[in-house]
């Protein structure tokens, strides 16, 4: 079988996005062969020589030193997260080694959280976008997509997606560079592997952005929704990492200033306020809470 290649189609799709103007280069008006930086000019910046740029790029050099990595970042204008990456892709065999196996074990004191947060939609994501818990509006902000369980699947399979998002080329965006920076944590985790594979068969357009090869986590940032049940939601968002569950992510939405959506919200909050058919009781005889029960079910795809 055909070795991967990522780290020399990572940086062709990098050399590629940067112009030579923005390199510091001086434009020529001649034909250019490629859209952004030419390989020689990329080994020039970085003080290489262009023999060995191109076998890096072409997989036959693989153990590039910290200092050629170092300086390739700076010539491709990385940013931190898409620096980790780099280094993810040059050293594969130690990401591996330093990748615990995913967790998904959302503690009774965050689920107590996301449920005392009830004027916000909160949710608990893993490294591979599946919502593992959520409080009442959280739930209910996803309720009744095919995919809601999977915010990637969501966004990219689901034939809603187009409508419920109302910014979907930014969500796009955003959502699959957010999946390369996981992928800089877990490299040669199989669920994340096998989730890309996924998306780029059922989608031309989260390949279209997977090769954009960008890099970002998504900490926070504004999101417009259409609901079905209450109309547009102009929500922003915070992405926190519990330290007691480095896998897993927190999201909590905010009403936008100046704008309908708390009253629509509170809307949204009435709606979900009655017992759901099948809704499921804790041990201690009580009702699950929305963030306990939607975090004993496994997890799409898992």
């Amino acid at each position: 079988m055909k070795e991967r290649n990522e780290l020399g189609q990572y940086l062709k799709a990098r050399r590629a996005r940067i112009t030579p103007g923005q390199a510091g280069l001086i434009e020529g008006t001649g034909y250019r062969r490629v859209p952004g930086l030419r390989r020689e000019e990329v080994a020039a910046l970085a003080g290489l020589s262009a023999d060995y740029y191109a076998r890096l790029e072409q997989g036959r050099e693989r153990h590039p030193s910290t200092s050629v990595l170092n300086a390739l970042a700076r010539v491709l204008q990385l940013n931190p997260d898409a620096q980790r990456y780099l280094f993810a892709l040059a050293s594969p065999d130690a990401a591996s080694r330093l990748a615990r196996p995913a967790g998904r074990e959302v503690g009774p004191n965050l689920l107590a959280l996301l449920d005392d947060w009830s004027a916000h939609p909160a949710i608990v994501t893993d490294h591979c976008m599946n919502v593992v818990a959520a409080n009442a509006l959280g739930a209910a902000l996803y309720d009744g997509h095919p995919h809601g369980d999977n915010l990637a699947r969501l966004l990219f399979i689901d034939d809603t997606s187009h409508t419920f998002f109302r910014d979907w080329e930014t969500v796009a965006a955003s959502t699959v560079a957010a999946l390369r920076a996981a992928a800089s944590h877990r490299l040669g985790d199989t669920e994340l592997r096998s989730l890309v594979g996924e998306l780029t068969v059922h989608s031309k357009e989260f390949t279209r952005h997977w090769q954009q090869a960008e890099v970002h986590e998504k900490t926070s940032g504004a999101l417009l929704l259409r609901h079905p049940q209450v109309g547009d939601l102009d929500l922003t968002y915070e992405t926190l990492r519990p330290s007691a569950s480095p896998d897993l992510l927190v999201k909590i939405y905010r009403p936008q200033p100046e704008s309908s959506t708390r009253d629509r919200l509170s809307i949204l909050g009435s709606l979900t306020a009655s017992p759901r058919p099948g809704h499921r009781s804790s041990g201690s005889g009580r009702p699950l809470s929305t963030a306990e029960e939607k975090a004993s079910e496994p997890p799409y795809g898992g």
